[in-house]
């Protein structure tokens, strides 16, 4: 029997993703109830699916055949109602990223899902897709250095990525317009909740290879929507950059790997698209590239299928890792955003 899904949240990400995804895998999950905070959104989207809808969480989270919840709300909200769900029972909980908005939070969250033996998986899809998972395998097998890591997101103006700084901060969604960059607390805000946002689709991968946070050395703040940050970690110098131009560029999300001995290049579909795997290749030192072949499945279909691992047993749930990956982005975002502050003339 497939287990029962509650989706607390009905934006974009819930209609144009998770509800595919999961209608995708029937013979694990099924749908079961869709809660908004009172958009009006859940009911339509019930009713296309012919399943129970309410506003709120409260209704959600008593409904008794609900054995997981799906946490896709602004990021604020996430850690309260992963406590909410554990209080109310539940057997599982699918979080979008992030875990929480502050360490202290993803550590309280933690703490209480192992306590209760709570299973919890956090959507960072990146991580979960197979191409990745080749490159890693790439890097291991030739234990070549690894001398640079880069994220490049070229993204076209979307309100699904601007909402991304109007949720879980000072700029409500009700606000009209983009944020004031011209203001150095707002900017520093938008670069925060972009890097916890956006980036942290790959910070989980990047610190696989380059886990110990050593300095930030540069963080910018490029309008209309954008950013350029380069840290250290490991030893290893990683960039993350984003643009959004005004006329749309093509849309582009890459991870590049320099190592001692080549280079590996993983291009993800953007967000929001079903296109299989991401596609991986590896420039050896003669020049030659070698591709590796793609699977019709993406990072978002393979976390649903974890989870379902997970309740049946079969896999363990890596608190520790989750714990390691929530406080790895938000000290990122924290020292990014101080970082750009110094920068600011006085």
């Amino acid at each position: 029997m497939p287990w029962n899904v509650g989706v607390l949240g009905a934006g974009p990400g819930v209609a144009a993703l998770h509800l595919p995804v999961l209608g995708g895998l029937n013979e694990l999950f099924r749908v079961v109830h869709i809660a908004d905070a009172g958009s009006g959104r859940a009911q339509s989207l019930a009713e296309q699916l012919g399943v129970r809808w309410s506003e709120g969480e409260a209704e959600l989270l008593t409904d008794g055949e609900v054995d997981v919840v799906a946490v896709c709300s602004p990021p604020g909200e996430h850690g309260r109602q992963i406590l909410a769900a554990i209080a109310a029972g539940k057997r599982a909980i699918f979080c979008e990223k992030p875990l929480a908005t502050s360490v202290e939070e993803s550590e309280v969250v933690i703490a209480a899902c192992r306590a209760a033996g709570t299973i919890l998986l956090v959507g960072t899809n990146h991580l979960f897709d197979a191409a990745w998972g080749r490159a890693k395998h790439h890097l291991v097998a030739l234990q070549g250095r690894v001398r640079t890591i880069s994220v490049t997101l070229a993204l076209p103006p979307n309100d699904r990525y601007h909402r991304v700084v109007a949720e879980g901060g000072p700029f409500q969604s009700g606000r009209r317009g983009r944020p004031d960059l011209n203001d150095p607390a707002v900017a520093a805000d938008v670069l925060r909740q972009l890097l916890t946002g956006l980036a942290i689709h790959d910070l989980p991968a990047i610190r696989d290879i380059a886990p110990d946070l050593e300095e930030v050395v540069y963080a910018r703040v490029a309008p209309p929507i954008g950013y350029l940050v380069g840290y250290r970690a490991s030893g290893i110098l990683v960039q993350l950059a984003l643009t959004m131009l005004p006329q749309g560029p093509d849309a582009l999300w890459r991870m590049s790997v320099a190592t001692s001995h080549d280079r590996i290049e993983v291009n993800f579909p953007p967000a929001f698209v079903h296109a299989g795997s991401a596609a991986t290749r590896v420039r050896s030192v003669d020049g030659q590239w070698t591709e590796y072949r793609r699977d019709p499945e993406d990072g978002y279909a393979a976390e649903w299928r974890l989870l379902a691992s997970l309740l049946e047993g079969v896999a363990p749930v890596e608190y520790d890792e989750l714990l390691a990956d929530a406080q790895y982005a938000v000290d990122l975002a924290d020292a990014a955003a101080a970082k750009f502050l110094e920068g600011v003339p006085q």
